[in-house]
């Protein structure tokens, strides 16, 4: 049961580190998808464009809060179990 609770503490330790560099690197990534979109077509409107980089930007945002709320909860409920077996 122990060795369980401590792979969940991993595995959200590094759920909660893919989900801090998502999130702040949001910009970065979703500049580069977006730059890669446009290569990929071949060219697009300004407006469309920034349409396409916000789009990329915000789904990194979400992934990433998503990925880091998760990472927060499993380690904090892994960690408080780990803690109540201690005691006992």
């Amino acid at each position: 049961m122990k060795e369980n609770l401590q792979r969940f503490t991993i595995i959200g330790a590094l759920l909660i580190l893919a989900g801090g560099i998502l999130t702040f690197k949001s910009v970065s990534f979703g500049i580069s998808s977006a730059d890669s979109w446009l290569a990929d077509r071949g060219g697009a409107d300004t407006g469309y464009y920034h349409i396409i980089v916000k789009s990329y930007i915000n789904s990194f945002l979400v992934g990433g809060g998503i990925m880091l709320g998760l990472g927060l909860v499993l380690t904090s409920l892994a960690a408080y179990k780990l803690l109540k077996i201690g005691e006992s």
